[in-house]
């Protein structure tokens, strides 16, 4: 058991875990989505705030940064909480942003950036047999979350709407 419990902060296409009683934090939620995996079991969780939804958008420029998109971010996450000592079986995730936060008068699908990245993380979140506890996604208003390792629950700030626990 830790000591006292610190707020560990995720920035933009950055990945980090943490074990209880801390909490993981991140903000400027818009399009982007923040996903969360734990293991209730043994309170170790991970975050990571993804940008767009397939690592083929930076084909040629390598390195790659993992956390920056759904296929290869979750994928990595997983991996992290697995040798922490999570168990894959008992893997859950919360999920959050998503939003649409500008309207374009075209359909153009390169637009849709907040809808794709939400389809994207539950895709792979299917793919790789991870139970979707929960999620705050679309819209059009931006998003902070606070992961409590602790409790499982996700608090969830979105401008001009307040506080929701999922």
């Amino acid at each position: 058991m830790k000591g006292s419990p610190e707020t560990i902060k995720v920035g933009i296409a950055e990945m980090k875990l943490g074990l209880a009683p801390d909490k993981i934090r991140t903000s400027g939620l818009g399009s982007c989505v923040g996903a969360v995996i734990y293991d209730p079991v043994v309170k170790v969780a991970g975050m990571v705030h993804i940008m767009l939804p397939d690592s083929a958008l930076a084909k040629g420029r390598e390195p790659i940064n993992h956390a920056k998109f759904a296929d290869t971010a979750l994928t990595k996450l997983v991996d992290a909480l697995l040798a922490q000592g999570g168990k894959k079986e008992r893997l859950k995730a919360k999920i959050a942003g998503g939003a649409q936060m500008f309207q374009f008068d075209t359909k153009s699908e390169q637009l849709r950036v907040g809808p794709r990245n939400v389809e994207a993380v539950k895709t792979v979140l299917e793919q790789l047999h991870i139970f979707l506890a929960a999620e705050d996604t679309g819209g059009n208003c931006g998003r902070t979350i606070i992961f409590d390792i602790e409790t499982s629950l996700m608090e969830v700030r979105t401008v001009n709407k307040g506080i929701a626990a999922i």
